[in-house]
């Protein structure tokens, strides 16, 4: 049985794809050395902690998590290199192909490949994985998972998650592919990362030769701009001597500019456009941070954009590089987390800035749990790589460095260097609270309170959002997770949660449009675990609300 079986990179996408999801055999172990015997099956990519895994236990931090499958291959797929793809494995993860070590990784939420071809038999071949996860017990990047959930921590789960899956390439292949639209000079640049000395570009009828490894600038005469209402995508295919991969760009520019009284506005394609977004945390109940196939991604893009919003704010996850291809052709911009880590919180650090908007200097590193050099360094890695995952995601407009403190650092510095990496998107480095005064936004989280326009001096000459805010509950009995509900505002029914949002629209968010606001992020899209403030239940079976009462609601929210 495979899930989650369709082409896992749609902006590299090339014929030859082994997908190896399906049934595995798996052991959890108190030792670090492999099994004798196995503990039975598991359905990969579904983390063992979920139902659709077929095991249901929780991998404790001082347990390893084992697994095992033969790899097999069709006649004529092996070619000079063989590529082993793991979507994500959470947290650290070594493999080995027929006993010998491959490879290593640490960290629980970006992909990482080996080339396992010298480790191959001709013959049977077997891949074993070894995972160690201590979820919230160190500094790794973790997000939501704790060990003792409840509210908005959530289950922990381990190993496997993202899909995994092989391709073969000859030397000379395309490695990857960095694309930067440029609407204001008609042009797109494409630069082909490959050994390979020149690449062939094409573009509809037209045909681009280019050195690889430098930028190639073409002209794209009368371009059609991206946007929610229009997401118009430009496939073109980029060849090598040995290698050929199709992909797809738009042609969209995200930036700040001044409105009438000098107050800066989030700007797409040089336009203020307000941005009506709400929070997505990517989480499914039978497969956690795993949906249960693709069409769960459409489903909940097409969900939020039938509410009538214009962003995802995707909140502390990295997805599936599927669900930001849907977002792209779909028509769903997105505010990309970076995901969260450092050790054990302090409440106080993370909480009472909600009702006292007091600011402190995250040069303070043992008050934010970063007090771990090589966990800080571990963790600015990571931001540069989920910024090289997500280039060229024509959907993604907006990174989040830090939320509400978790593991917060050198936020000042850290965005200074992440502008060098991607100019081309708007940054938000602290959202929430313990601003350093730096970076496109000016981010607020208010819940329990009506939102006011603050005064400029604390807004700094940059762009205000309300990047979380709203978060009212509905429990559908039936579809809950616990008998614990959670939210900021318990309701009792349907019509009262509409009449809340309705007021959350004509007292928060419309009479500081003009004022400034320029953003705000509802609290949430779905349900999670013990949250309950969701527009549609955990298990997706129920919308609580009218869909055309919130979108009438939130198009009302615009310039």
């Amino acid at each position: 049985m495979q899930t989650l079986n369709e082409y896992p990179r749609p902006q590299l996408e090339r014929d030859s794809y082994i997908c190896l999801n399906g049934m595995w055999d798996y052991a959890i172990s108190k030792f670090d050395t492999f099994p004798d015997k196995y503990d039975g099956k598991i359905n990969v990519p579904f983390s063992p902690e979920t139902p659709l895994s077929g095991v249901n236990k929780i991998v404790h931090p001082d347990e390893w998590l084992f697994y095992k499958t033969e790899l097999k291959f069709h006649k004529g797929f092996i070619k000079d290199k063989v590529i082993l793809h793991f979507g994500a494995v959470d947290q650290i993860a070594e493999v080995f192909i027929n006993n010998t070590f491959v490879g290593k990784h640490v960290g629980g939420f970006l992909p990482f490949s080996f080339d396992i071809k010298p480790y191959l038999k001709e013959k049977k071949n077997i891949l074993t994985v070894r995972v160690k996860d201590v979820t919230d017990t160190s500094y790794y990047s973790r997000g939501k998972q704790a060990l003792k959930r409840g509210g908005i921590w959530y289950t922990p789960q381990s190993g496997i998650y993202m899909p995994v899956w092989m391709e073969s390439v000859s030397e000379g292949y395309i490695e990857k592919l960095k694309i930067t639209p440029n609407i204001d000079k008609h042009q797109v640049t494409i630069k082909v990362i490959s050994s390979s000395e020149t690449a062939t570009i094409k573009i509809g009828r037209n045909t681009y030769e280019t050195p690889c490894n430098v930028d190639c600038v073409i002209d794209v005469n009368n371009p059609k701009l991206w946007s929610p209402d229009s997401p118009y995508l430009y496939k073109f295919t980029v060849k090598t001597p040995t290698d050929s991969v199709n992909s797809y760009f738009a042609m969209r520019k995200i930036s700040i500019v001044k409105g009438a009284d000098g107050e800066k506005l989030i700007a797409l394609n040089n336009q203020p456009f307000f941005m009506r977004g709400v929070l997505d945390q990517g989480y499914y109940r039978q497969g956690f941070l795993t949906p249960s196939c693709d069409e769960d991604y459409i489903k909940d893009i097409e969900l939020m954009k039938k509410l009538g919003f214009n962003v995802s704010r995707k909140h502390i996850k990295i997805e599936s590089l599927r669900w930001y291809y849907h977002c792209d052709r779909l028509g769903l911009l997105v505010w990309q987390d970076f995901v969260s880590g450092g050790e054990k919180y302090k409440l106080g650090i993370i909480s009472l800035p909600l009702i006292t908007d007091v600011h402190i200097s995250d040069k303070h590193y043992s008050l934010f749990g970063r007090k771990n050099l090589q966990g800080r360094i571990e963790a600015e890695q990571e931001f540069e790589d989920t910024i090289d995952l997500l280039y060229n995601c024509p959907c993604i407009v907006l990174w989040t460095i830090f939320n509400e403190a978790w593991g917060q650092f050198d936020a000042k510095r850290i965005y200074k260097k992440m502008v060098q990496l991607d100019p081309t998107r708007i940054y938000d480095h602290a959202s929430g609270w313990h601003d350093q005064g730096v970076s496109d936004t000016k981010s607020y989280h208010v819940y329990f309170r009506r939102f006011k326009t603050p005064r400029k001096s604390k807004i700094k000459n940059r762009a205000l959002i309300l990047s979380e805010c709203g978060g009212y509950a509905l429990p559908v009995k039936g579809h809950t997770f616990t008998s614990v509900n959670f939210g900021y505002k318990m309701l009792r029914n349907s019509e009262a949660l509409e009449n809340e949002y309705k007021k959350f629209i004509e007292l928060d968010i419309l009479p500081n449009i003009p004022k400034g606001l320029t953003a705000f992020i509802y609290t949430q899209l779905s349900d999670v675990e013990d949250e309950l403030n969701g527009f549609v239940t955990y298990d997706r079976e129920v919308v609580k609300v009218d869909l055309s009462t919130i979108e009438a609601l939130n198009k009302k929210a615009t310039y």
